[in-house]
């Protein structure tokens, strides 16, 4: 096999989730600009957003054995195009002037309930087109991490400008034409791809379902990693959308700061995530885990609760994204690990499922707070949380199976090649 071919599969996939994660920012930006500005209403945008992440996140749960029959090749590609032709409808029937706000809550639930599948699909062929590369899992997952950082720092970047040229609602063409691109990368670099044979064609969905359920449940460090994410996850949610607004109001900022800590913390992730990539695969996980946790969460939050300088926000938000770009590579490769090829749709759907379990209450969470014990309370409840959270699960004795399953699995790939 010549190096082009070797890499096309990983090259291809890593196009598609670029393209795809883009869209989908630039819609998490232009969307609710758009409910906005045209309702006045913060409660119905609140609204808005919920509607689209609850989906999102059910039917990956759902979609899990359906990936493992059917391949991930195909859901992808239909989960895109269909996210791409309901998304290019909300511009049109606002322009015809029957985007009623009942019909655009039915929209936005149909596209999170693809955006979830086709999302989970790309991920799945990870192991698979890591293994053509012949580079180590870490450097794929290290590199769809850095994908995705760079996505959610182009996207919101390119929204607002797509939004003050164009307006809300025109900007979701430049999403719905992402969509589709991403179906069509997939479709022609994807074309070999063969999906694993599964042990029990026949089984019932259900089954297929309940049996994903029932691996997760027994493997002890997986399922502690995805609760310990849903928390992370949720707190990270209010600081974005709450906390750190509110932070850079009452301190007499304008949203420009807003963007310049969220930017850096963006920008030090792109390059530990490029970093991890190359040597990841040459560290030892659970230390490297807990540090990357202990300085990329809680930090952030207590650094604005008691007052600190501005320049003194900006280096410890550097130093978070810092820590923080080591963090997907190691969880993704250490579930690819543990799963059987045969289950990656199912289990890992459902592992996402459960980190993403918090993410549409971040807000009502961070609102909550403030409003029952005033921003700083409420920075420090969230910073210590984190702290918590990240740490103590780290030191229980499955948290030492990180790199036992590493070495194992070498061993298994040297025997296979002997």
């Amino acid at each position: 096999m010549t190096a082009e071919r070797r890499w096309s599969g990983l090259v291809g996939v890593l196009a598609a989730q670029a393209v795809s994660w883009t869209g989908t920012r630039v819609s998490a930006i232009a969307l609710p600009w758009f409910v906005l500005s045209t309702t006045g209403s913060a409660a119905k945008t609140g609204l808005v957003v919920f509607v689209e992440m609850m989906p999102y996140v059910l039917a990956q749960v759902l979609s899990g054995p359906i990936i493992d029959r059917v391949g991930p090749r195909r859901i992808s590609i239909t989960g895109d195009l269909v996210s791409m032709a309901v998304v290019g409808l909300i511009p049109l029937l606002y322009a015809v002037d029957m985007l009623h706000f009942g019909v655009l809550l039915g929209l936005v639930a149909v596209v999170g309930a693809f955006r979830g599948p086709a999302d989970a699909s790309k991920g799945v062929f990870i192991p698979h087109v890591t293994k053509q590369a012949r580079v180590p899992l870490e450097r794929g997952t290290g590199l769809t991490g850095t994908i995705e950082r760079l996505a959610s720092t182009i996207g919101p970047a390119m929204a607002g400008l797509i939004v003050a040229a164009l307006g809300g609602p025109y900007a979701l063409v430049i999403t719905a034409g992402l969509f589709g691109l991403g179906a069509v990368i997939i479709a022609v670099t994807m074309r070999g791809y063969q999906v694993v044979a599964d042990d029990q064609p026949a089984e019932p969905y259900l089954a297929r379902l309940r049996a994903g359920a029932g691996f997760l449940r027994r493997e002890r460090l997986l399922r502690s990693i995805a609760g310990m994410v849903a928390v992370t996850n949720l707190l990270d949610a209010a600081w974005m959308s709450v906390l750190l607004p509110v932070w850079a109001q009452s301190s007499g900022h304008g949203p420009e700061v807003v963007g310049l800590v969220v930017g850096v913390l963006s920008a030090t992730s792109i390059l530990s995530s490029l970093v991890a990539a190359v040597v990841a695969h040459r560290l030892r996980r659970r230390p490297v885990y807990l540090l990357g946790f202990l300085i990329a969460g809680g930090p952030k939050f207590l650094v604005l609760a008691f007052g600190a300088p501005l320049w003194v926000v900006v280096v410890v938000y550097g130093i978070a994204g810092l820590g923080g770009g080591f963090l997907n590579p190691i969880i993704g490769a250490i579930q690819f690990e543990r799963v059987p090829p045969e289950m990656y749709g199912r289990v890992r759907t459902m592992v996402v499922a459960v980190a993403w379990s918090g993410v549409p209450f971040g807000g009502l969470v961070g609102g909550g707070l403030i409003a029952l014990a005033g921003l700083s309370p409420a920075l420090v409840v969230c910073g210590i949380t984190y702290l918590i959270t990240t740490t103590l699960p780290g030191l229980q004795k499955e948290w030492t199976e990180m790199d036992q399953e590493r070495r194992l699995a070498r061993q298994r790939e040297t025997t296979a090649s002997h």
